[in-house]
């Protein structure tokens, strides 16, 4: 699988294979979706035991890298599809960089955009990507977080705080 390497403003500079990518900590393309329901609970997946990196950590619905020339609202949305098994109305929400380094040698460094959506209905996980999933409250999130921070992905730590700064900053609707 290819993906998009770009500078800090987001711009494609070129392409290259994703493993290769993450042995070099090149700064790449990639997308982070972040899913709630009715009650207001994010939905969270557990990665699955075989994936390279991150393996068996809870973290947001989904994530992934659209590939050279895939409109990124398209290719969220289809990825989503392939490893939660549903569809819905995403809208970006934010974007920032980060960079976190594996035990396996393995960087992800990413400009990674945030996309938020709502979905109250049937889940169906790709066992090959997700071994579980749940929904918890915002709270009960940060304070597992807090409490058990090795149980999550790096870029979910990082991400989190941001999307909590993100609806901290939302007008109120009356």
């Amino acid at each position: 699988m290819q993906v998009i390497l770009v500078n800090e403003r987001d711009e494609a500079i070129g392409s290259m294979e994703k493993m290769e990518v993450h042995e070099k900590a090149l700064l790449h393309r990639a997308f982070s979706i972040f899913i709630f329901n009715k009650k207001g609970e994010m939905l969270l997946q557990k990665r699955a035991e075989k994936k390279y990196h991150s393996a068996g950590l809870w973290t947001n619905a989904c994530c992934s890298h659209p590939q050279p020339g895939e409109d990124i609202l398209r290719s969220a949305i289809k990825r989503l599809q392939e490893e939660m098994g549903f569809e819905t109305i995403i809208t970006k929400a934010f974007d920032f960089i980060y960079k976190a380094s594996f035990d396996n040698g393995l960087t992800e460094h990413e400009f990674d955009h945030v996309f938020i959506g709502s979905y109250d209905g049937d889940i169906q996980p790709n066992v090959d990507e997700v071994s579980d999933y749940c929904f918890k409250s915002m709270e009960d999130l940060k304070q597992s977080i807090d409490a058990n921070s090795k149980n999550y992905t790096e870029w979910f730590k990082i991400a989190f705080p941001k999307l909590e700064t993100y609806f901290a900053m939302l007008p109120l609707v009356i």
